[in-house]
């Protein structure tokens, strides 16, 4: 169901209920009718009924009028409907009135007594109380109490949907603190990681719904970080804490769901993955935001870094280890109930990719990502109109050969892509003092923004690969990052490595070098 008639229906349900509480106190106040009671000394001569009360008059011991003032419970109707009792004609010994209009009614009420005829007089009975019978009176009498339920009802919804809506509104100004949301349990003094580890250990499928809806809703935006075709990123604080807010707009609503639904997938959550914290949906009255919230890393994404900075032969190492690592998580399918598919990411790329503090890597941006169902050994391609980017894209995915049907087909085009920001990468290493600029992959053969057809014909056709510096020759760790590009990049997707071949080569060269220190 779309989040928005979620939201109405809610509403309505809201103002239902309020109708309901306020009427059902009006009927409880009826319910609770009190009345003149003349043998009820220990309750200060009141009873009180659900029914009605009523005045008795006959004739005593000594010859005079007297009156009983009594209640008439429900309990006693005879008929259900409307009691006898309260219709009976007067005799000339007794009578009776009855009445439910105000508290203590029955306390003005003088039935009179029927007259015996004498010389052709009219028989005089006793005097009704009303024209109108006990029910219509109760009507008449609770028309007004109703209308004025029922507006102030109105009013309240009124009131509180224009809080709720004026309230989504400081989300969207720079600086300026969040409406604070009721705090659910969980968050009550625990830190973001603390919180994430307690609820996502045994399934890591993410935090509960409302966990999520409550940290978003206590968000302070500050500073707009990055943008793009999705829409922004900002930085944003929770009780202290940075975390990363990607807000799409209200046209990428099929690319926020999918990639919260990836996020969320059951056992996903890993250090090499970008930790996922919240999704939620923020309607203002006039348009939509769609939030994803993530971890903070202040290096910001791989191309950010690599085109600041350079690293030695072991951070190179380190950060192509951590990418590997975070990929063949992906690519890993769990077998078991609380089981993982295997996932394919589709649009791996250094822009994608974000630098934690320690200098390893995180990959981020699940919008595009497939997986694989393996009972049915079929995959779920998402209904959007985005393909990856172009200067990432493996050659069977340029030329349209690519099996979509068979799931390795996906994790060939990963590791293509991998390749390609290993080469990244491997320019930035410094070794004695030399490296390289900062370049995208084929920066020298198609122009900044290049068409599908600009890299067809150089990839395809030509079958070209990013250039490979002689200096590379000269260390055994770019060595080894050169043998591992050149089989991530073959034009036969079948000959490729593994993404967990990728990640073993990297971990045992890394281990072999530690043991030479």
């Amino acid at each position: 169901m779309h989040p928005r008639t979620q939201q109405n229906m809610s509403r309505t349900a809201l103002f239902v209920f309020c109708c309901i509480f306020w009427l059902g106190q009006f009927i409880n106040g009826v319910q609770s009718l009190k009345c003149k009671c003349d043998v009820c000394p220990e309750a200060n001569y009141t009873c009180q009924t659900d029914g009605y009360c009523f005045t008795t008059t006959f004739f005593g011991k000594t010859g005079g009028i007297e009156h009983n003032y009594r209640c008439l419970d429900k309990l006693q109707f005879f008929p259900p409907e409307e009691p006898q009792w309260c219709r009976s004609r007067p005799t000339a010994e007794s009578a009776q009135l009855c009445c439910r209009d105000r508290d203590f009614c029955n306390a003005v009420l003088e039935a009179q007594l029927a007259m015996v005829p004498h010389n052709n007089e009219i028989i005089r009975t006793a005097p009704k109380y009303s024209s109108f019978s006990s029910l219509e009176i109760l009507l008449l009498a609770s028309i007004p109490v109703i209308l004025l339920i029922v507006i102030g009802s109105v009013l309240c919804y009124c009131v509180m949907t224009k809080r709720k809506r004026g309230g989504t509104h400081h989300h969207l100004r720079h600086g300026e603190d969040s409406i604070e949301a009721p705090d659910h349990p969980i968050l009550k003094g625990v830190s973001l990681q603390h919180m994430l580890e307690m609820t996502t250990s045994g399934s890591g499928s993410g935090l509960p719904l409302l966990v999520q809806r409550s940290i978003a809703r206590q968000i302070q935006l500050v500073e707009i970080i990055g943008q793009g075709r999705f829409g922004e990123v900002w930085r944003g604080r929770w009780r202290g804490e940075n975390v990363a807010v990607k807000i799409f707009s209200s046209r990428e609503e099929r690319s926020w769901f999918r990639e919260a639904e990836i996020y969320q997938t059951v056992m996903l959550r890993h250090d090499n993955i970008l930790g996922f914290i919240a999704a939620d949906n923020k309607d203002n009255g006039t348009w939509t935001q769609l939030w994803l919230i993530t971890d903070y890393h202040e290096y910001g994404s791989l191309f950010d870094f690599l085109g600041r900075n350079t690293m030695d032969t072991n951070g190179m190492i380190r950060m192509a280890l951590s990418i590997a690592t975070g990929l063949a998580h992906l690519h890993m399918d769990i077998m078991g109930t609380q089981g993982k598919p295997a996932i394919a990411h589709r649009d791996l790329k250094s822009k994608n990719i974000l630098v934690k503090s320690n200098f390893t890597c995180a990959i981020g941006d699940l919008g595009l990502a497939v997986r694989h169902d393996a009972t049915t050994d079929t995959v779920d391609i998402p209904l959007n109109n985005r393909v990856g980017t172009k200067r990432y894209m493996a050659p069977e995915v340029l030329d349209e050969t690519m099996n979509v049907n068979h799931f390795d087909s996906f994790k060939r085009a990963d590791v293509y892509a991998l390749g390609l920001i290993f080469w990244e990468i491997a320019r930035r290493c410094n070794v004695g003092g030399i490296y390289d600029e900062y370049q995208l992959p084929f920066y020298d053969a198609v122009p900044s923004d290049p068409t599908i057809e600009e890299m067809r014909r150089v990839v395809c056709v030509d079958k070209q690969r990013p250039n490979i510096p002689n200096r590379w020759q000269s260390c055994e760790a770019l060595r080894v990052m050169l043998k591992l590009m050149k089989e991530c990049w073959y034009h036969n997707a079948t000959a490729r490595l593994t993404a967990l071949r990728i990640k073993k080569t990297l971990s045992n060269f890394r281990t072999s070098e530690e043991l030479k220190m």
